[in-house]
């Protein structure tokens, strides 16, 4: 019994197939960096860029490696207003992290409960539930987003609302696809003739085999809900000044790109690039292991 192999747990097949990408571990590397930056910001930021008491107009729009009245080196430069810009950045993915993952969540939920509930009722409710989504898909998820919060107006809840709208769609029609396969299976036809609760039905039965491809959605949908919500700020409709994100970082130094004060802008717009290539390359190793049959 001595020479026989231990068998290797679900998490560790589950790293080593993950790991076999260098990109992907690459990408998940960018990832965990980037949110150990934004959560630690308080106490690794050289400088509270919103509070305007410590800000000074004679540090305004420093080129990289400028040491600032306060007595330390900008290493990113500053923007227009005297913020340093590294701890601009570093507070921005705060907001633009955050604001990607609460609607992420809420829309996975929804999407997930009525993709579920119009796989397993079927009939007329699954043809309104899905008809309502396709014709949500039709339109591009950023005007719908910028139509909801013209209408809602700035701020984190408005944001929120309008990207779980343009996203939950999404995750509604992977869990719909994922359950119709599954549906008519002889452990759902068990759980029919034993009468089991509709809500242990879809949540107990249907819900475990329809979360590998959610996954693989949810890591795209959050990098999508990134980008949507950075342009939103970019237009100044998304987060206010008094919130600012990675979007509206970028929008402040805009206008000084010409004049070659580049870093105001650029440098925010590498903080968002690395974070949504590191978030995709992420959900792409995710898809060929949750899924072997996708691999190239």
């Amino acid at each position: 019994m001595s020479g026989l192999a231990r068998p290797v747990s679900p998490a560790r097949m589950f790293w080593t197939d993950f790991a076999e990408s260098r990109l992907a571990l690459l990408g998940l590397a960018l990832v965990v960096v980037i949110v150990l930056a934004a959560v630690t910001a308080p106490w690794i930021a050289p400088q509270n860029p919103y509070d305007q008491a410590g800000l000074s107009l004679l540090d305004a729009r420093l080129p990289p490696g400028t040491e600032g009245s306060g007595g330390y080196v900008h290493l990113l430069g500053t923007d227009a207003a005297g913020r340093d810009v590294l701890s601009a950045i570093l507070f921005g993915l705060r907001t633009s992290i955050f604001v990607a993952v609460a609607a992420g969540a809420v829309a996975l939920c929804l999407g997930t409960v009525a993709g579920l509930f119009a796989a397993w009722r079927g009939g007329l409710a699954e043809q309104a539930v899905m008809r309502l989504v396709d014709l949500q898909l039709s339109l591009p998820a950023i005007l719908l987003a910028l139509v909801l919060v013209a209408a809602l107006g700035q701020g984190t809840q408005q944001v929120v609302i309008a990207l779980v709208a343009a996203q939950y769609a999404y995750f509604a029609r992977t869990a719909h696809g994922a359950a119709s396969a599954e549906r008519h299976r002889d452990y759902m036809d068990a759980a029919r003739v034993l009468a089991l609760p509709p809500a242990r039905q879809m949540l107990r039965h249907l819900l475990p085999n329809v979360l590998p491809p959610l996954i693989v959605v949810a890591t795209v949908q959050v990098a999508n809900a990134i980008a949507i919500e950075a342009t939103l700020s970019f237009l100044g409709v998304g987060m206010p000044v008094t919130e600012p994100s990675l979007g509206t970082l970028i929008a402040n130094g805009f206008q000084f790109m010409l004049s070659g004060r580049y870093w105001i802008s650029v440098y925010p717009g590498l903080a968002l690039l690395a974070l949504i290539i590191g978030i995709n390359l992420v959900g792409d190793q995710l898809r060929d292991v949750l899924n072997p049959r996708l691999r190239k």
